[in-house]
């Protein structure tokens, strides 16, 4: 009988190496410039809360500043938590997430490698970091963030940048071309596009995922590593 040992070291000699199983889930969009819910401590094992920017979006030490969503609230989604396409076929980005088996404090910080399984977008990966959850999320349900994506439930970006009352085009689902991306800020315009590019304005496309080790070029933007983590 062959032993767990002996299958581990024939995994490393010839170069197999296991993964995690995928899981089916769904997604929207939004970007509402709030301060994510994983940006206070206490919330999940990390070496700090995400980062959130004040209104001229500069880091704030201060992680217990509260959430620019309410009333007389300081503290903002950071611009740099955009999207970005590393290809053509692989994309860095954030999300609020919501997944089943768990709570914020297994998921904050984490993140997870989505495939597209429908829409334009079929086939492309998608890294993002946990970084907020949301009430009105369903399970296994990424809500992807992107400048101009709808605000959702709350809406800081009139605040934070003076946006329309209601955030740049519907409240669900956001903007609906990349013209007008245009009149977006400066520090947002990219992410904006992103959708229109990258993304090839998929509308809420379905995803098989799986937990990955963090890029390090996500956790440079967010601040947040899961304790035991080494970025890549």
């Amino acid at each position: 009988m062959v032993s767990l040992k002996q299958i581990a070291l024939l995994a490393l000699t010839t170069g197999l190496v296991s993964v995690d199983a995928q899981s089916s889930g769904e997604t929207t969009r939004y970007w509402d410039c709030c301060k994510g819910s994983c940006g206070w401590s206490g919330k999940a094992s990390v070496n700090q809360p995400i980062r959130s920017c004040d209104k001229q979006d500069n880091p704030l030490t201060d992680m217990a500043a509260k959430n620019g969503c309410e009333s007389g609230g300081q503290a903002y989604m950071c611009s740099d938590q955009s999207p970005w396409a590393v290809n053509n076929t692989l994309a860095y980005g954030f999300a609020a997430v919501k997944l089943s088996g768990g709570t914020e404090d297994s998921w904050c910080c984490a993140c997870y490698e989505l495939t597209f399984t429908s829409g334009p977008v079929t086939g492309q990966k998608f890294v993002v970091q946990a970084t907020n959850t949301g009430g009105d999320l369903g399970q296994n349900h990424f809500d992807l963030a992107m400048p101009g994506g709808g605000v959702g439930l709350f809406n800081a970006c009139t605040s934070e940048w003076g946006a329309p009352p209601n955030g740049w085009g519907k409240q669900y689902g956001g903007i609906s071309s990349r013209s007008d991306c245009d009149n977006f800020p400066a520090k947002l315009k990219a992410g904006c596009q992103w959708r229109f590019d990258w993304f090839k304005n998929a509308d809420n496309p379905a995803v098989t995922f799986k937990k990955v080790t963090c890029p390090k070029a996500i956790t440079d933007k967010s601040g947040c590593i899961r304790n035991g983590e080494t970025p890549v």
